[in-house]
């Protein structure tokens, strides 16, 4: 049927007045959200799917602002899934519930936690709290909506220095292009107790930005090509006394090249790093990659402890001796003079094999550990980084991590992933031992991300609550490694914050 431009526009009149109408009214959205049923906190990443195959996500709030004008006022059914919680199933196997949305109507959808640990909020990234404020929800970051103009980072790293919380990540996303920066992207926060938020409700970001408010290079060091990975970020005294905010680079050509290393200082002045100097390519094993540091003093001497997953580098915490790689010491069971490639095996009187700090060795780490079993030339027994899987009794390949002391347990805690050869990097793992260097026997998983990648995991101990009782940890979710074709939108390529409750009786098992 033809309509004379008239009656067209008297239509189009009045569809727009009642369009303007609509979005006036406050709730005019069907708010649904999903928490969980043992604590009533939103979960964020749930994903609810309608039966043609329409997906909707919920915020760091656990809320999905529901907006779907052919869909209101009837029922409709909302498959119901995500990593680590479960749903109940009806009689023909669907996990799901119907509901009928009505505008400025509510719902809830209540799940079950799996994971020991517990999914609270993503740190990083556009639109946090998106549906949150579409449907005009309480939200508790200065910034809800995300901050930096930030779409995605990669790998976190935290270190308290100058009263605050100075944040760093490496590869950032941006919205006006696929490619961002990759020269670490920076950002403070307050301490909890000095202004900054509980610890269970997010993350306040004040990101370092360029003149367009993106988030800027902090690691740039001159580099004309090629980008910039960052690690080993220490807060540790110069000779005066003052404390100094340090890192370990690497100058990378693509994921796997690297054209070299050395070792930066923050300009307080200028907000950004400063090479200090750069390290032969002999000197790699003391900065081993993806390193989280921390302070332990052993005697006389406080040390930083460095290591990918398990620490195997350290050196007197000190500005002078981080710049001279002299002062390294490498945690090994190797001999005097011996090499990875041709191994001689330190003994004691009794023939038991040796572990100890030296300079005349290099250290062996998880993965060189288990080439020596294989080659016979340590027993399995006699290991001290292949901790067991309480659950199934196979030995769990760690794939980067943090250690850090914990009051509460009065134990070394490690929070790491699972190796890339063995899981799509989306499991979490918790072990504990008496002394940094382990031995770590047990480990029991706490986080699994099904189809999805969650990797290097970093415990902030700064956020330790209730004498450790409750610790924090995030990870980079990311379809990266995963080989699933479909990426989650907002969340993918970003942090996700846990909570673990070292009282959980599931963790029995893995403790020393």
């Amino acid at each position: 049927m033809f309509v004379g431009k008239s009656a067209w526009r008297a239509a189009a009149a009045a569809w727009l007045g009642l369009a303007v109408c609509c979005a006036a009214q406050t709730g005019a959205r069907f708010g649904i959200r999903a928490v969980d049923e043992a604590t009533g906190r939103g979960v964020p990443l749930v994903e609810l799917e309608t039966v043609n195959r329409m997906i909707f996500v919920t915020d760091s709030g656990g809320w999905v602002a529901f907006d779907e004008p052919g869909l209101m006022g009837q029922p409709i059914f909302f498959t119901v899934r995500s990593h680590g919680y479960s749903f109940r199933k009806d009689g023909f196997g669907y996990a799901g519930m119907a509901l009928t949305p009505q505008p400025g109507g509510r719902a809830e959808i209540r799940l079950t936690r799996v994971n020991i640990a517990e999914r609270l909020y993503r740190v990083t990234g556009e639109g946090i709290y998106r549906d949150s404020v579409l449907l005009g929800e309480a939200t508790p970051l200065a910034e809800p909506l995300g901050s930096g103009k930030v779409a995605g980072q990669d790998s976190a790293f935290a270190v308290p220095y100058d009263g605050k919380l100075f944040w760093f990540w490496g590869d950032t996303g941006r919205m006006r292009y696929p490619l961002g920066h990759f020269w670490m992207a920076g950002a403070v926060s307050d301490l909890p107790g000095g202004g900054g938020l509980d610890p269970a409700r997010g993350v306040d970001l004040r990101y370092f930005v360029d003149k367009e408010g993106f988030s800027r290079p902090m690691c740039r060091l001159g580099v004309e090509r090629g980008l910039i990975w960052a690690d080993a970020f220490a807060a540790l005294p110069d000779e005066t006394g003052r404390e100094r905010l340090v890192c370990h680079y690497a100058h990378m050509e693509g994921l796997s090249k690297m054209l070299g290393h050395g070792l930066a200082i923050y300009d307080d002045a200028r907000q950004e790093f400063e090479k200090i100097a750069a390290l032969p390519m002999d000197a790699r094993w003391r900065f081993p990659g993806q390193a989280h540091p921390f302070r332990h003093r052993e005697g006389e001497v406080e040390y930083l402890y460095l290591g990918e997953t398990f620490p195997t580098v350290r050196v007197p915490a000190a500005l002078a001796h981080f710049k001279t790689p002299e002062s390294y010491e490498a945690w090994s069971c190797l001999a005097e003079g011996s090499t990875a490639s041709n191994p001689r095996i330190e003994r004691d009187a009794e023939g038991r094999v040796r572990w100890r700090w030296t300079r005349g060795a290099p250290p062996v780490d998880a993965e060189g550990e288990r080439k020596l079993i294989a080659a016979g030339l340590i027993p399995a027994a006699e290991a001290r980084m292949q901790p067991r899987d309480v659950d199934s009794g196979a030995t769990v390949r760690m794939h980067r991590g943090s250690v850090c002391w914990n009051a509460y347990r009065r134990k070394w805690v490690l929070i790491a992933g699972q190796h890339f050869g063995t899981s799509m990097l989306g499991e979490i793992w918790y072990a504990e031992a008496g002394a940094p260097t382990g031995p770590w026997r047990r480990a029991k998983k706490i986080v699994t991300h099904a189809d999805y990648s969650f990797y290097n995991p970093v415990q902030h101990p700064v956020f330790d609550q209730e004498g450790g009782r409750l610790i924090y940890f995030e990870g980079t979710y990311t379809q990266t490694f995963s080989g699933n074709p479909v990426a989650t939108p907002r969340y993918d390529y970003n942090q996700i914050m846990y909570r673990l409750d070292l009282a959980d009786e599931r963790l029995a098992a893995a403790r020393e």
